[in-house]
């Protein structure tokens, strides 16, 4: 993944105002009622960090919605707009907020299209960049770790779809209103054979007898961006590591467990299903390399 034709070219002279969020390039903020985003969740998005005003993994991110975007086939995304709009909304929170931190989130829907699952022989996609603040995120859930629990839910599976960060996430908000406890962070999800695949808003790693282990994706889940970056921190410290099933019974016979999104970076699991798990040594060495990554990103 990656590549120099997906780099985020910033220029600082950018002045303009702050807008909302972009729509194909105009500051609004509707969408037509026919948008098959809106009637079939039939799009994708991105969420991408945005740290000391630029936007983390940009070419992994964009990589991933190009490949999104030919599986569902809704026609090559316009990188160098969303680059310029990227641009412009990054620059317009720090010249007019004084913020250089938050969250870029990117959506591509096939557009409008008319009633009924049959999509226009040549979609026009509707494209959106907005710019979220950052989370308040306090230290603690990286230092101490967090409480994670098993969902009920089950995921389906579906190959055409595993991977891609597509619009239909209704079973991980089931998922998510499974729980209210504020001490829970993060819930796991199995696939209907009983396999971890997931967390409703990360991916998931195990340690066992120093060997990594992170789930198979090729049926179900979302293969993440900072997921491919731990994974090929692991294989670059010579630390063994599997994408294998893995079963709710082989995670809670762990040493270690962790998880990983764009934002959270990496948070160890210190409790799930009420066993307790230590913060093994590999864990921290992965996220002392995952920092060095995410600073390299924001280098000039």
């Amino acid at each position: 993944m990656g590549g120099g034709e997906f780099s985020f070219h910033y220029r600082t002279e950018a002045s303009e105002p702050t807008p909302p969020l972009f729509v194909n390039g105009e500051v609004r903020d509707t969408l037509p009622v026919s948008d098959r985003g809106l009637a079939y969740g039939d799009g994708l998005f991105e969420t991408i960090a945005v740290r000391g005003g630029e936007p983390e993994f940009w070419s992994r991110h964009m990589a991933r919605l190009r490949e999104g975007c030919a599986r569902l086939r809704l026609g090559e995304p316009d990188l160098v707009e969303l680059n310029r709009e990227t641009e412009l909304l990054i620059n317009g929170q720090r010249t007019t907020q004084n913020v250089d931190q938050g969250i870029v989130k990117i959506i591509i829907t096939r557009g409008s299209g008319g009633r009924g699952y049959r999509a226009p022989q040549e979609p026009t996609p509707t494209r959106i960049t907005a710019f979220h603040p950052w989370p308040e995120i306090p230290d603690s859930p990286a230092l101490d770790g967090v409480k994670a629990r098993r969902c009920d839910l089950r995921l389906g599976q579906q190959p055409a779809l595993a991977g891609i960060k597509h619009l239909n996430r209704l079973e991980n908000v089931l998922a998510r209103a499974e729980w209210d406890d504020p001490d829970i962070a993060e819930g796991l999800l199995c696939d209907q054979a009983g396999n971890v695949i997931e967390g409703t808003m990360s991916n998931f790693f195990v340690e066992r007898e120093g060997t990594l282990l992170t789930p198979d994706l090729s049926r179900c889940g979302v293969a993440g961006i900072i997921r491919s970056v731990v994974m090929e921190e692991a294989r670059s410290q010579g630390i063994a590591l599997e994408e294998i099933n893995i079963c709710y019974e082989d995670v809670t016979t762990a040493d270690a467990l962790f998880l990983t999104n764009s934002v959270i970076g990496i948070w160890p699991i210190r409790e799930l299903g009420g066993k307790e798990f230590a913060i093994s040594p590999t864990t921290r060495t992965l996220m002392d390399r995952l920092e060095t990554r995410r600073r390299g990103e924001r280098s000039p």
